[in-house]
């Protein structure tokens, strides 16, 4: 069994703290409690309640958000709540009753958003889906997203990519948008507002653990490497990620001064980005890295 980790971030609102945690908690779905009673059917709200100083329970996918009464501050008392939660949801602590819970439920949004890829759209929540990147370019592949599964089904999907808050779909030259659009964002709506399983746990675990040897294999790589993963990081894949896609580092050549990167989700296959990405990130890492990166080869996952 997978072991809760609980982190603390801070809000705008500074009487409102949030403890994030590394795996979900509800399906998908978001609570508000205003009191002890409000929460009968979170047993974790309840216990959080008994706190003197607690004042609202917001839980979510993946979070628990806390507001406090005036009478203590948040840096006082935040490491014991975390560490509560922590221990609650470790020793096996039920979040939400299967029953209908009276707290208020956040409906979800959903809203359609064109990418520079004509073949791809973009179906963004308002709430986080995943906690990490998943591709799907068939039905068998998808065996672990029930989502993915059921995009399948329509006959125009061509592919799926699912990211922390939206999934990006490609379709087959078959199908127009403006005819599709509106079917696959209210199933991607429904689906998700109806609780079901995005990402089946096993997939989550296994993306976990090939998270764990990603950053064995970047502890392994030579300096020059790092630096190129790093930059891609910071300044590529937010710009990247904007659009509905992806850019992965793969190797790097000393002696061709050659970088090679991976492109999914939107970026795949799409007849601007290829040309488009390899000229700015080469322009990019010939600024920042002079004299050890003179090409940039990009490959369409």
């Amino acid at each position: 069994m997978q072991t809760y980790k609980v982190s603390i971030r801070e809000t705008s609102n500074n009487a409102i703290i949030k403890f994030e945690v590394n795996q979900f908690i509800t399906n998908h779905q978001s609570f508000e409690f205003e009191n002890i009673d409000d929460a009968k059917s979170s047993p974790l709200a309840q216990q959080l309640f008994y706190l003197p100083f607690v004042k609202k329970v917001y839980i979510s996918g993946h979070f628990i958000a806390v507001e406090r009464f005036n009478i203590v501050e948040w840096t006082d008392v935040q490491d014991e709540v975390a560490e509560q939660i922590e221990a609650y949801l470790n020793d096996g602590g039920i979040v939400i009753t299967s029953s209908e819970p009276p707290g208020k439920k956040v409906p979800v949004t959903i809203y359609a958003e064109s990418t520079p890829n004509p073949s791809v759209m973009k179906f963004v929540a308002n709430k986080k889906i995943v906690n990490a990147l998943f591709e799907f370019t068939s039905i068998d592949e998808a065996q672990h997203s029930p989502l993915a599964t059921e995009l399948f089904h329509f006959p125009f999907v061509k592919s799926v990519f699912i990211e922390e808050n939206y999934v990006s779909v490609t379709k087959y030259d078959m199908a127009d948008w403006q005819d599709i659009t509106m079917e696959l964002r209210e199933f991607i709506k429904n689906f998700i507002a109806d609780g079901k399983e995005v990402i089946k746990a096993k997939a989550v675990e296994a993306m976990q653990h090939n998270n764990a040897q990603s950053e064995q294999k970047f502890e392994a790589l030579d300096d020059t490497s790092k630096a190129i993963v790093n930059i891609l990081e910071e300044y590529v894949k937010p710009a990247v990620a904007s659009d509905g896609g992806n850019i992965q580092f793969i190797s790097y050549d000393a002696v061709q001064k050659n970088v090679s990167v991976l492109l999914q989700g939107a970026c795949s296959g799409c007849p601007s980005s290829t040309y488009t990405l390899k000229s700015g990130i080469e322009n990019m890492l010939k600024q920042m890295m002079p004299g050890k990166v003179e090409t940039v080869e990009a490959i369409n996952g």
